[in-house]
C-alpha cells in the first residue's frame, strides 16, 4: 500500500504536471477503510550531542544556576519538550560518541576530569553532564534513552561495563557504584547505537571491518536487566549509510542474514542532511529569498529516493521487515550564523525549516513499514533545533511547532491519500504545490496533514473521505509572512500555529491552506 502511495508521489510524475494557478482546487481522496502500517512514535525522536551549546546551556545549567532548574536541568526546556512527547533522545553523539569515555562523566562532579572535545571545536568539556545527568533529563521529559557506544576509540569491555552500570539489577560492583552515585534502580535503555558514522568520523572503516566489530559489540555489549530482554527488549542499531550508495547497507544486511544465536541487530541507521549546495554547507539560515528556499526544498525531497534505495537492499535479505531503518540523523544543515563559532553549528530556524520538517516526517510515514525510528539533528541550539536559548531566555522554533502539531500522529495508523499535487515553479526549480498524509489515531479520529510548498500561492483543498462519515473537523496552520520568517527572543510568536477554518458537508471537507504552510486537520467520525 505504501508503495502505491510512493509511486503516486513520484517526483518525476509531479514535475511533468501543468503549473497550478492560485485559484485552482486540489482534490484529495482519503480511504480510512484501508489502513497501512503503524507510524511508529519513534520517528519523532530527538538528537542531543555534546556539541556547541546543545547540552551545556541548552539543557544543563548546573544546580547553582540562577536559571530555574531541577538538579541542574533547565525547567523551561523540560516543560517545552514534554509538550512534544519526545519518544527517544540519542546521546552522546554523533561524532562525539566515538571519543566519549563514560567513566569520566560519573561520580562527584567536582572530581570529574576536564577533557577536550576534539570532535567539535577543541573546547573544554567539564564532563558535568554525564550518564546520570542524561538519564535524569530523560526521566524529566518522559522519554527513552538511545545511547551510542564508543566503537571508534573505545573497547568492547568499556561499552559492556557502561551497559552494566546503567542496567544491572543484580548487586554487581558497577550496580553498587551506580547506587552510590544516587541511582539504586537500574536505568531503562531502549536503544543502543553500535557506533556512529564508522565510515567517516567514527573511524574511517571499511564495511567489512565495521561488520566484524559490529558482531563483537552486539555479542558482548548487553543489557544486564532481565526485564529489558523480553517485552521491553533493548534494540541494537548498527551503523548504516551516509551516502545514497547501498554498499554499506548491503554488507550489514548480508551479515545479519547469516547471524546466529550469539549476536543480532534490530536496526540499521541512515544519515542524510539537506545540504542543497553540497559540503561545506553554504545556504543562509536567515535573510534569504525564494531561490534558496526552492533549492533547499527540492534537495530535501531526495530523502524519499534515498530510503527506497536502502529498502530495496534490506528487502532482499529481510522481506519480513524485522530490521528497522533508523534515520537517526536528518534535517537542514545551513551555513553557521555570522559571528558564531563555526564548530558549534549555530543556525536560525524559519518557515522554510518547518516545511522541510513536515516533508521529511511525511516521507517517513509513507515508509512506516520499514522506517520505525528517526532523530532530527538536533534538539537544542544546534542545526535544525526545536529550541534556542541564550542565558535565561528561550524561544521555540517553527520546527518545534511542527513536531507539536504532529504529536497525534505518534503510533497512529497510516491511511492512504491520493491526490494530484500540482506544481510550484520558481525559476528552473519545479516542486509539488502540496504534499499530504493521513492517519487514524488511537482515539479513532482521522488525521490529515497538508503542506503547501508554494511560497506565493495558497491552495484550495477538497477532501473526499471514504471508510468513515466525517461529522466535524478542526484545523490549525503554521505559516509566516515570508519563507525566512523566524521566532526571536523578542518576538517569540511570529511563527506559531493558528486555527484554520474547515468546512464539513455531506462527509466531505473543504478548506484553503495558506502558502508556505503546514496544516494539520483532526476529523471527528
Amino acid at each position: 500500500m505504501a508503495r502505491r502511495v510512493l509511486a503516486f508521489f513520484c517526483l518525476l510524475a509531479l514535475y511533468s504536471s501543468a503549473p497550478l494557478m492560485a485559484a485552482d482546487t486540489i482534490h484529495l481522496s482519503v480511504d480510512a477503510s484501508k489502513p497501512g502500517a503503524k507510524i511508529d512514535r519513534n520517528i519523532f525522536g530527538q538528537f542531543a550531542e555534546n556539541l556547541g551549546h546543545g547540552l551545556y546551556e541548552g539543557i544543563w545549567v548546573g544546580p547553582d544556576s540562577s536559571i530555574p532548574n531541577t538538579r541542574g536541568i533547565r525547567n523551561d526546556v523540560v516543560a517545552a519538550l514534554k509538550e512534544l512527547k519526545v519518544p527517544n533522545v540519542r546521546w552522546p553523539g554523533g561524532c562525539f560518541a566515538d571519543q566519549y569515555h563514560w567513566r569520566k562523566g560519573i561520580g562527584p562532579r567536582d572530581k570529574r576530569p576536564a577533557t577536550v572535545n576534539s570532535a567539535w571545536g577543541d573546547v573544554i568539556d567539564t564532563n558535568a553532564f554525564g550518564t546520570d545527568e542524561f538519564m535524569d533529563f530523560i526521566q524529566q521529559i518522559g522519554s527513552t534513552p538511545y545511547v551510542s557506544v564508543n566503537v571508534g576509540s573505545g573497547t568492547t569491555q568499556e561499552a559492556a561495563e557502561w551497559l552494566e552500570y546503567m542496567t544491572a539489577a543484580a548487586p554487581t560492583a558497577l550496580a553498587k557504584e551506580r547506587a552510590a552515585n544516587g541511582h539504586p534502580e537500574p536505568y531503562k535503555v531502549g536503544f543502543l547505537g553500535l557506533g556512529n558514522e564508522s565510515w567517516d568520523c567514527g573511524g574511517a572503516m571499511t564495511p567489512d571491518y565495521y561488520v566484524s566489530l559490529m558482531k563483537v559489540y552486539s555479542r558482548f555489549v548487553i543489557n544486564m536487566n532481565p526485564a529489558q530482554r523480553s517485552k521491553d527488549q533493548m534494540l541494537k542499531i548498527a551503523v548504516g549509510p551516509g551516502t545514497p550508495d547501498a554498499t554499506w547497507t548491503e554488507a550489514v544486511m548480508q551479515a545479519w542474514k547469516k547471524h546466529t544465536w550469539a549476536w543480532d541487530i534490530n536496526g540499521v541507521s541512515l544519515h542524510w542532511y539537506t545540504v542543497p549546495n553540497g559540503w561545506p554547507p553554504s545556504t543562509p539560515s536567515e535573510k534569504f529569498g525564494l531561490d534558496d528556499y526552492v533549492k533547499t526544498i527540492k534537495s530535501t525531497l531526495f530523502m524519499d529516493e534515498f530510503l527506497r534505495k536502502q529498502e530495496a537492499v534490506m528487502d532482499r535479505y529481510d522481506p519480513e521487515k524485522k530490521v528497522t531503518l533508523s534515520v537517526d540523523e536528518w534535517g537542514a544543515w545551513h551555513a553557521p550564523l555570522t559571528g558564531s563559532n563555526p564548530a558549534f553549528l549555530v543556525q536560525q530556524n524559519s518557515v522554510r525549516d518547518a516545511i522541510l520538517a513536515s516533508l521529511n516526517l511525511n516521507i517517513f510515514a509513507r515508509h512506516a513499514d520499514r522506517v520505525r525510528m528517526a532523530n532530527i539533528a538536533q534538539m537544542i541550539n544546534v542545526l535544525q533545533a526545536m529550541i534556542l536559548t541564550d542565558k535565561e531566555k528561550m524561544v521555540l522554533t517553527p520546527t518545534y511547532y511542527v513536531f507539536k502539531m504532529y504529536v497525534p500522529f505518534q503510533d497512529a495508523t497510516f491511511i492512504p491519500v491520493t491526490f494530484d499535487a500540482g506544481t510550484y515553479a520558481h525559476g528552473s526549480v519545479i516542486l509539488p504545490h502540496v504534499d499530504a498524509i493521513a492517519a487514524k489515531g488511537a482515539d479513532g479520529k482521522l488525521l490529515l496533514e497538508i503542506t503547501d510548498l508554494d511560497a506565493e500561492s495558497p491552495a484550495t483543498i477538497d477532501v473526499d473521505v471514504a471508510g468513515i462519515v466525517a461529522k466535524s473537523a478542526k484545523a490549525e496552520t503554521l505559516t509566516g509572512v515570508a519563507v525566512d520568517s523566524i521566532n526571536t527572543f523578542d518576538s517569540p510568536s511570529t511563527v506559531v500555529p493558528k486555527p484554520t477554518a474547515v468546512k464539513v458537508q455531506n462527509g466531505k471537507l473543504s478548506l484553503t491552506v495558506a502558502s508556505r504552510s503546514v496544516t494539520v486537520i483532526s476529523i471527528e467520525p
